[in-house]
């Protein structure tokens, strides 16, 4: 009975884990969009005296979105890997397919 215990809490707990992975994502892309947001406005409109200009924008503007958004993308990729799943199973469903091919070529070469 004990081994069934320890089995259901360390279900849970690796249950739990994953929903706080997934909680700290969506936390940090809330945090990525509003700082992000925040940081153009104030680019585009308070440092050009209020008018939003028609040139091209400076590097300095996209950096922090971007840089932050490939942590965040390498953020997400790490919360749901076990989603991205569907490639793996893929390879293998194709693997089945090659190998049940071949046995029936060599099936018909036997008769």
């Amino acid at each position: 009975m004990a081994n069934k215990k320890s089995y259901e809490n360390s279900k849970y707990g690796r249950a739990k884990k994953k929903v706080d992975d997934i909680k700290g994502f969506y936390n940090h892309l809330i945090v990525y969009l509003i700082i992000n947001t925040a940081i153009l406005l104030l680019r585009l409109v308070v440092f050009n005296e209020g008018r939003i200009g028609d040139e091209i924008p400076h590097w300095s503007i996209i950096t922090t979105p971007l840089f932050w958004g490939i942590g965040l993308f390498f953020h997400g990729v790490w919360v749901f890997s076990d989603k991205l799943g569907f490639i793996r199973n893929w390879e293998e469903r194709k693997i089945r397919e090659f190998m049940q091919e071949e046995e029936e070529e060599e099936k018909n070469l036997r008769y």
